[in-house]
């Protein structure tokens, strides 16, 4: 186990391979044991590290404050780590936070990949037609009930994962039991379930803004990036993706057919060799 200790956060990382460095940010209900179909094969090119965010996985730490407080764990974890330039891999939430960072530190970076994952230019677009049916979930992590009642037993959790496993994946069998187990395994460790939910607390006031006003006035983002979309996500529709043309002033856009919200774990060839071919180009042209 790879472990960095901060003042408030004793960080948790997967770290293999040798070569440029690649840092992969998870989502919700993710940790970084979503990376398993990626992290061997890309190891082969890249020193690939994944983290665990603030109390996820095996990460343990203070309560976070607010989405900055994240973003802070990542700038402490690559400089922890000595990494000078490197490319970021996101997912979920995980793209949210890439977003953030790049617009701190845009010289540190060689490239983004982003799969599925929020942004501004998706506006009021979350809350339209059945759309809002979808976020149910974003207000009911925010409740002291929530960990209460998902975490009341071993099958209330098993019950509450398999509704997001299968309903967001492209097809409901995307995750075989034996995933689904270690998803409430993980879920299921101490300060997990809570960790995970107070993400929503900590964004909730960016959400609700980018919903009614469409974002926060940021000048678009030049690092250069690389989106493939999930071509049946529910969650963060397909349609969503065009908009990151607004938000980036040089990203190519794919989508992944067949596959839901979780492309990288979905269709991981086409994952691979996509963050393959992305960053050969990148670096070489660092």
């Amino acid at each position: 186990m790879n472990v960095l200790d901060l003042p408030d956060l004793r960080l948790h990382y997967l770290r293999q391979g040798g070569g440029p460095p690649l840092v992969f940010l998870h989502g919700w209900p993710e940790w970084s044991g979503v990376w398993r179909k990626n992290l061997p094969v890309l190891a082969e090119t890249f020193d690939v590290i994944a983290p665990d965010l603030r109390n996820f996985g095996d990460s343990r730490g203070a309560e976070a404050r607010d989405v900055a407080h994240y973003v802070s764990d990542i700038e402490a974890l690559v400089d922890g780590l000595g990494l000078d330039r490197f490319g970021i891999v996101s997912h979920d939430i995980g793209g949210f936070l890439a977003q953030d960072y790049a617009r701190k530190h845009p010289d540190r970076l060689a490239g983004l990949f982003f799969f599925d994952c929020p942004h501004f230019g998706i506006g009021p677009r979350w809350v339209q037609g059945q759309q809002v049916r979808e976020i149910w979930y974003q207000s009911f992590h925010q409740l002291p009930l929530a960990q209460e009642l998902v975490g009341a037993s071993r099958e209330s959790c098993r019950a509450y994962f398999r509704h997001f496993l299968g309903h967001w994946a492209g097809s409901p069998d995307a995750f075989d039991g034996a995933a689904l187990e270690d998803w409430v395994d993980n879920f299921l460790k101490p300060g997990n379930l809570t960790g995970g939910f107070r993400w929503y607390a900590c964004a909730n006031d960016r959400r609700l803004k980018a919903v009614a006003a469409g974002g926060e006035d940021h000048p678009p983002l030049s690092t250069p990036a690389y989106s493939l979309w999930g071509a049946a996500d529910p969650i963060l529709r397909p349609d969503w993706q065009d908009t990151l043309t607004d938000v980036f002033t040089d990203i190519q856009l794919e989508q992944a057919p067949g596959a839901g919200h979780f492309v990288a774990w979905e269709s991981p060839d086409l994952a691979n060799a996509r963050i393959r071919a992305f960053f050969d180009g990148r670096f070489a042209l660092s």
